[in-house]
C-alpha cells in the first residue's frame, strides 16, 4: 500500500515573475516544502506574441532553467498546452495540493486563472495568489466616491498616500528542494547575443550600475529622462514587463536618495499601475476607445486605401521624411526598444499627421517590443490619440520637427539612427528638405506637410467633440 508524501511539492507558476528575489508567491510555495517551478507554455499566448517578445521568453527562461540547475535543482518545468489541462495535469502527477501565481490583471490572464482554479478545484486543489507584478495592485485604489480614479493626477496622490511594501525576503535558491515534471518539454533555443541581457542577474546588475551612475543615474533622470541622445535611462522597462525586477525592488532602492530625480522617476512607476488599473476596470480597452465619442471619429484606413497603407509602411519602416520620427521608428526595428518621448512623437505622427487607427500603431508596436505590455502598450496610445483615459488633449499635436529641435537638439540620435543625415550640418538635420544642398541620397522628401495635416486632424476633431 502507497503511504501518501507527508511533505509533497507545491507547484510555483510563473508567468510574469521570472525571478527568484523578492518573489512573494515562490515563498509561499517555499513554506509548502518542495517546489515544482512550472512554466506553461500557453498556444494561445504563443500565437498572439510578438516577435520580439517571444524571442525574449526564449532566452529568459533558458536564463532561469540555468539558473535554478546552479543551485542544484532539476531546473524549469517546461510543459505544452492549455493552462487547465497543464496545470491540472501536473498537480496531479506529483502531489500538489497548491498552485502559487503571482496575481494576473490583465483581461485574459483573469480569465484563465478563473479555468485553472475550477479544474483544480475539482479535484480537491487549489489555486492561490500572492502579490503581483504592480507596486499597488489593480483594483486597489478608489476615489472618495467609491469607483475607480479616470484621470492620473489623482490616482498618483491616492497611490502616494498608501505606500508601497517594501521587498519580499530574500531565497537562496540552493536551501530549496527543487523537482521536476515528467512532462516537461525541452527548452527553445535562445538568441545567443540576447542571452547576455535577459534574466535577472543582468537586469539586476544594470539597475544598479544606473544607480551608480553620477550625472546621468537618478540625480539627473528629471533633467535628462525626455533626451534620447545622451542614454540616460534606466532601462528596466523590459526587466518589469518580464518580472526580472518588481517594481517595489527599484523603489526601495531609490527611497533613501534626495533630489527631483528618484521622484520622476517613481512617477513612471504610478503610471505603470495606473494603466493596469484602467485596463482591470476597462478590459475592452485593449480595441476600444476608452471615450465612446470616438468609436465614429473619422480615420484613413490602410486596408481600404492604398495612400493609407503606403504611409503607414513608411512610418513602420522609418522612411517619412521627418528625421526625429524615423529614427525612432528605425531603433525599434533594430533594439526592439524605444525612447519614450520618441514613443510619444511616432504616435502622434501616426495618428494625427497620417490620421490612421491607433490600433495599428500599438499592433506594430506589440509586434517589435521587447517590453511589450498589453496595458502600458494600449492606454498609452490611448493617450497620443486623445480617446483614453486621462488623455493628451487630441488638438495637442506633437510637431516633429520642434520635438527634434527641443529634445535632440544637435542631432546626435538621429545620426545614430539616420546614416544619410551624418553628413547634413547643423539645423538642417531636423529639416534637410530645406538644406542647400537638398535632400542627401537616399533620405526621403516629408511624406506629408505637418501643417496642413495639423489643421485636417483637428478639423476631424471638431466632429467627436464633447
Amino acid at each position: 500500500m502507497d503511504v501518501p508524501d507527508p511533505h509533497p511539492p507545491a507547484i510555483w507558476w510563473l508567468r510574469r515573475d521570472l525571478r527568484l528575489a523578492d518573489n512573494p508567491a515562490l515563498l509561499a510555495a517555499l513554506a509548502e516544502g518542495p517546489v515544482l517551478p512550472l512554466f506553461v507554455s500557453d498556444p494561445v499566448l504563443r500565437q498572439g506574441a510578438g516577435r520580439a517578445r517571444a524571442t525574449w521568453l526564449a532566452a529568459a527562461l533558458v536564463d532561469l532553467d540555468g539558473e535554478l540547475r546552479e543551485a542544484g535543482g532539476p531546473g524549469l518545468s517546461v510543459v505544452e498546452g492549455r493552462p487547465e489541462d497543464v496545470v491540472r495535469r501536473v498537480a496531479a502527477e506529483v502531489g500538489a495540493g497548491t498552485v502559487h501565481v503571482s496575481a494576473d490583471f490583465g483581461p485574459y490572464g483573469r480569465r484563465r486563472d478563473t479555468r485553472v482554479a475550477e479544474a483544480l478545484a475539482a479535484d480537491g486543489r487549489s489555486l492561490r495568489a500572492t502579490g503581483s507584478p504592480y507596486a499597488v495592485a489593480p483594483g486597489t485604489l478608489l476615489n472618495q466616491y467609491g469607483t475607480p480614479f479616470q484621470v492620473f493626477s489623482p490616482f498618483h496622490r491616492a497611490w502616494s498616500a498608501r505606500g508601497v511594501h517594501g521587498p519580499a525576503e530574500p531565497v537562496d535558491p540552493t536551501a530549496v528542494t527543487w523537482v521536476a515534471s515528467e512532462q516537461r518539454v525541452p527548452l527553445e533555443d535562445a538568441d545567443a547575443d540576447l542571452l547576455p541581457f535577459v534574466g535577472e542577474r543582468h537586469a539586476r546588475a544594470a539597475w544598479q550600475a544606473w544607480l551608480d551612475r553620477e550625472a546621468e543615474g537618478p540625480a539627473g533622470y528629471k533633467r535628462l529622462h525626455d533626451l534620447p541622445a545622451p542614454d540616460a535611462t534606466a532601462h528596466v522597462s523590459k526587466a518589469l514587463r518580464w518580472g526580472h525586477l518588481h517594481p517595489r525592488t527599484l523603489l526601495a532602492d531609490l527611497a533613501g536618495l534626495d533630489g527631483e530625480g528618484p521622484a520622476a522617476f517613481a512617477r513612471q512607476v504610478v503610471w505603470r499601475d495606473f494603466y493596469a488599473d484602467v485596463l482591470w476596470n476597462r478590459p475592452d480597452a485593449i480595441r476600444s476607445p476608452v471615450q465612446p465619442r470616438f468609436r465614429d471619429f473619422e480615420r484613413d484606413d490602410p486596408a481600404t486605401s492604398g495612400v493609407a497603407a503606403a504611409r503607414l509602411d513608411a512610418w513602420q519602416q522609418g522612411r517619412t521624411g521627418y528625421p526625429l520620427v524615423d529614427a525612432g521608428m528605425r531603433q525599434l526595428l533594430a533594439e526592439c526598444w524605444m525612447h519614450n518621448r520618441v514613443r510619444l512623437v511616432v504616435g502622434s505622427f501616426l495618428v494625427k499627421d497620417l490620421h490612421l487607427p491607433w490600433e495599428d500603431g500599438a499592433a506594430w508596436f506589440m509586434e517589435h517590443l521587447h517590453d511589450g505590455d498589453v496595458a502600458s502598450n494600449q492606454l498609452n496610445w490611448q493617450w497620443v490619440a486623445g480617446c483614453g483615459n486621462d488623455p493628451s488633449p487630441f488638438y495637442r499635436v506633437f510637431n516633429p520637427t520642434l520635438q527634434s529641435t527641443k529634445f535632440d537638439p544637435d542631432g546626435a540620435y538621429i545620426r545614430r539612427w539616420v546614416p544619410e543625415l551624418a553628413g547634413v550640418s547643423g539645423k538642417h538635420v531636423h529639416e534637410p528638405w530645406l538644406a542647400p544642398e537638398g535632400l542627401p541620397p537616399g533620405y526621403p522628401a516629408p511624406v506629408v506637410d505637418h501643417k496642413a495635416e495639423r489643421l485636417e486632424a483637428l478639423e476631424r476633431y471638431q466632429q467627436v467633440r464633447g
